[in-house]
């Protein structure tokens, strides 16, 4: 008799505490989905990509790069379902901004552009990674989309740069002082080489 209300007892008290488990659960995750909201706002609103426009001639340069062209339609379109949209679009935006060092029209390749343009992978690949964490730090992902919004600025200052010195028209004479100038180019000593 001692047994059945012993086992009775705690068969009760199981009862109970599984009753307080999912009240528990059932709090958490409505404080998860509360703060997943509220990081999901943060970002929304944060997600503002500013892209100065170019001069003309400059403009006429860059149209017949398609990865520029692809990179800019990519980050100009905006997430607004939920934060999986916002991880999705990080991630293809990642892969466009890969693309940029493929295929840069010759007056653009040179070290200028081409390190402007590995900032902005490296910062746009971090927003990637902060905002696929699972406690995603939205302060962190908001710094990011500030400082990527500063590389595109700087990216689009220094086309615009390469493009206005290219259209100063040079002195006579000038090509064949830089030419001279180029230690590359110059003839070796045969003194130097025969010591050796």
């Amino acid at each position: 008799m001692k047994l059945n209300s012993l086992c009775f007892l705690l068969l009760i008290m199981l009862f109970f505490s599984c009753k307080d488990d999912s009240i528990t659960e059932k709090a958490a995750q409505q404080k998860a989905t509360h703060k997943n909201e509220v990081i999901f706002d943060n970002i929304s609103k944060a997600w503002i990509f500013i892209i100065p426009t170019l001069n003309s001639s400059t403009q006429s340069r860059v149209n017949n790069w398609i990865e520029w062209r692809a990179f800019l339609t990519e980050i100009n379109q905006k997430p607004k379902s939920s934060i999986g949209a916002f991880q999705n679009k990080a991630s293809a935006l990642s892969k466009k901004c890969a693309d940029l060092n493929n295929n840069i029209p010759k007056i653009f390749d040179k070290p200028q552009v081409k390190s402007r343009i590995l900032v902005l992978i490296t910062k746009i690949k971090a927003m990637d990674l902060f905002i696929h964490l699972n406690q995603i730090p939205d302060k962190k992902v908001i710094q990011f989309i500030n400082d990527i919004n500063i590389e595109i600025s700087s990216l689009q200052k220094q086309l615009e740069e390469i493009i206005t010195r290219s259209e100063i028209p040079k002195e006579a004479g000038e090509p064949d002082l830089i030419k001279m100038k180029d230690t590359a180019r110059a003839i070796p000593n045969t003194n130097q080489i025969i010591k050796q």
